[in-house]
């Protein structure tokens, strides 16, 4: 019997297999939880594959965090198909390529504003939207993929701004929605490569450094131990957490140069 057993948990962000999204989706269904899955535009077609591709296959919903209609939709398809949601999974990020690479000073306000909008406003925006099944759960978890957003990292720009945008919100979330007894916490992973990490120029300066300083050592190709971290929140066993930021990084942000 899992740790999650009979659990209810909404995965968005899968893309491909090593999303970290497909690793916690894997993991959370071999724990023993129901798992819904949700893709958007071009990408909701890859979404569908992977879901075909665990086991069991699973259903996939639209939404699309640029368009609130498709939230509110999936509420009502979740709605039919489950009376609460003991967990969501928040790994949604994007950020246009004038955010990213080009120093802080490149961007202008249309290029931030969606990076924002998408990578952590939605978070907010996931949270009300499926807030009236969440309240029905006796423990539910939100939980969000995070980057450390407490220094500047080089080449991550804008989409560092929106990380420390994304961690405010979720304290802020934590303690508008613990009446509920919604706890809201975030993994800040070290890098592993995805389909997000390929957008970030010279990724290989972030592999190089987790390669080097990581005092539990770092494998970039391997998702499944950032997965367990975001399994154990989803559970029972964090019920007192709340408003937190867990790092998954091989003990990276505790060491200095």
């Amino acid at each position: 019997m899992g740790i999650i057993s009979g659990k209810r948990i909404l995965v968005t962000g899968v893309l491909t297999d090593a999303s970290l999204a497909y690793s916690i989706a894997e993991l959370a269904l071999k724990e023993g939880a129901e798992v819904v899955l949700s893709g958007a535009g071009r990408g909701l077609s890859l979404t569908q594959r992977m879901a075909r591709r665990l086991d069991p296959s699973i259903e996939v919903i639209e939404i699309d965090v640029s368009r609130p209609e498709t939230a509110q939709s999936a509420l009502i398809s979740l709605k039919d198909r489950w009376n609460s949601l003991d967990g969501l999974v928040h790994a949604i990020g994007y950020a246009p390529e004038a955010c990213l690479g080009h120093g802080i000073m490149a961007a202008e306000w249309s290029d931030v504003a969606t990076a924002i909008e998408i990578s952590a406003f939605s978070l907010k925006l996931l949270a009300k939207t499926f807030h009236p099944l969440l309240k029905e759960s006796s423990s539910p978890s939100i939980v969000g993929l995070d980057f450390d957003a407490s220094v500047a990292w080089p080449t991550y720009d804008w989409m560092g701004v929106t990380k420390a945008a994304f961690e405010s919100l979720s304290r802020y979330l934590a303690r508008d929605l613990g009446s509920d007894g919604i706890r809201v916490n975030l993994i800040a992973a070290g890098p592993i490569r995805t389909v997000a990490a390929k957008s970030i120029p010279k990724f290989e300066r972030f592999e190089q450094a987790w390669a080097e300083r990581s005092p539990l050592g770092w494998d970039v190709n391997d998702a499944s131990k950032v997965a367990r971290s975001v399994i154990a929140l989803l559970s029972d066993w964090f019920p007192l957490t709340t408003g937190e930021i867990i790092h998954a990084d091989g003990g990276f942000h505790a060491v200095g140069a």
